[in-house]
């Protein structure tokens, strides 16, 4: 991954990757002891759009870990004035490390990308918001163990965050519904993309149909233009019938999270009721946001990657995803043997880092559990290693060693 401008730039592997360093980097943070992982690296934080979360959480993450985070209202800089993108995109990748920009255009963002030469994020654009949806993903996460399988629906316009959530949503494994008036369907580049998903995505002008047994149910602001404007009253009525409340949400699941990735328009988009009736999920999700971003940072600036040296360089963060991830193994193995060996899938994501053999990685995720170099050997022994995934192995070798 060299930028993040949009979901379809992640593979599912990349997409877990981050969603793993996130746990790991919000672990240390409440822990007080976040490791300078941008230590004499500049960030530079550029905004054409007004933010409250996006600003603020790049900025005190980017300090957590050691950075600087520079911010710039682009309306003050020479491009302000005038001065081409393709300069000051140019000058940019010569002072900093990363460059984050909230903007209008993708295609401006992109143009960034390409000649600043730098690795660039996407804080938002009217066609993407990655980093809104991974947070969003790292919340359901959080709370459901898992995001395969899951029934994800989203209610609104099919503009940034309808258009992020269903391409996140299916790199995650998930059903995803997506419920838009007439007139205001998502993009079509990634109507496409989910086309590839089959029965995994479906568009409906339904809110019923779309929530029906939702596991998970977001929106998002749809009015956004000045009060008593013709577009914002053509958009009051469009949306008649879109707005979540308790009776709309009775077709979802009983314990369906509700998300919304603020700021939220009560009375709009979300009942006020409703809204504070799951405030605590939503707020974990705008927390979310710093720990999700710090790790796009880690993982675009390399001190955190898929090799072992870099990982081990990065304070142990790979070691500690890898603990996490076999304790959840070993937890599951030993409900499986509670209920007679029957099968008990999702939970535990995969591991972060593959950086030689699988055997190799086996044995020192296994040695994390405090298991002998002898005891370790004979559990791997005659397991195909070429046939099996990592998480298999280890799930195997766990099996014998409970015994």
């Amino acid at each position: 991954m060299k930028n993040l401008l949009k979901m379809s730039d992640l593979s599912p592997a990349e997409l877990t990757h981050i969603l793993d360093v996130a746990d790991q980097l919000k672990a240390d943070c409440k822990a007080g002891r976040t490791a300078p992982l941008l230590a004499g690296k500049s960030v530079a934080l550029l905004f054409s759009k007004a933010s409250t979360r996006t600003r603020t959480s790049f900025e005190v993450g980017v300090y957590q870990m050691g950075g600087l985070g520079n911010y710039m209202n682009t309306a003050e800089l020479q491009a302000g004035r005038g001065e081409p993108l393709r300069d000051t995109a140019r000058v940019l990748g010569r002072y900093y490390d990363c460059a984050v920009w909230r903007t209008y255009r993708q295609r401006d963002l992109e143009e960034l990308a390409e000649l600043s030469g730098i690795p660039v994020i996407n804080g938002l654009t009217d066609y993407a918001h990655p980093c809104q949806v991974l947070a969003d993903l790292m919340t359901i996460r959080e709370r459901r163990g898992t995001l395969a399988g899951l029934k994800l629906c989203f209610v609104g316009d099919g503009s940034n965050m309808a258009n992020s959530l269903i391409v996140g949503g299916l790199l995650a494994g998930m059903q995803v519904s997506c419920v838009c008036p007439p007139g205001y369907r998502p993009a079509a580049d990634v109507l496409m993309f989910a086309h590839k998903y089959g029965n995994a995505f479906h568009l409906t002008t339904d809110p019923a149909e779309g929530l029906r047994d939702a596991d998970i149910v977001a929106t998002a602001a749809w009015n956004t233009t000045a009060p008593g404007t013709a577009e914002s009253e053509q958009r009051l009525r469009d949306f008649v019938g879109f707005q979540l409340t308790g009776r709309l949400l009775e077709n979802a699941k009983p314990d369906a999270l509700v998300l919304h990735c603020l700021p939220a328009h009560r009375g709009e988009e979300i009942s006020t009721a409703l809204f504070e009736q799951h405030a605590d999920e939503i707020f974990d999700e705008a927390e979310n946001r710093l720990h999700v971003q710090k790790a796009v940072l880690a993982v675009l600036l390399a001190v955190v990657t898929e090799d072992e040296k870099a990982l081990t360089a990065a304070n142990g963060i790979g070691k500690k995803i890898a603990q996490r991830v076999i304790l959840e193994l070993k937890d599951k193995l030993a409900r499986e043997e509670a209920l007679g060996g029957t099968s008990v899938k999702g939970g535990a994501p995969a591991m972060a880092a593959v950086p030689h053999s699988k055997k190799n990685e086996a044995q020192s995720a296994l040695a994390v559990l405090g298991y002998g170099s002898a005891e370790i050997a004979a559990a791997l022994k005659d397991i195909d290693m070429e046939a099996l995934t990592l998480e298999d192995i280890i799930r195997q070798a766990l099996k014998r060693m409970m015994k």
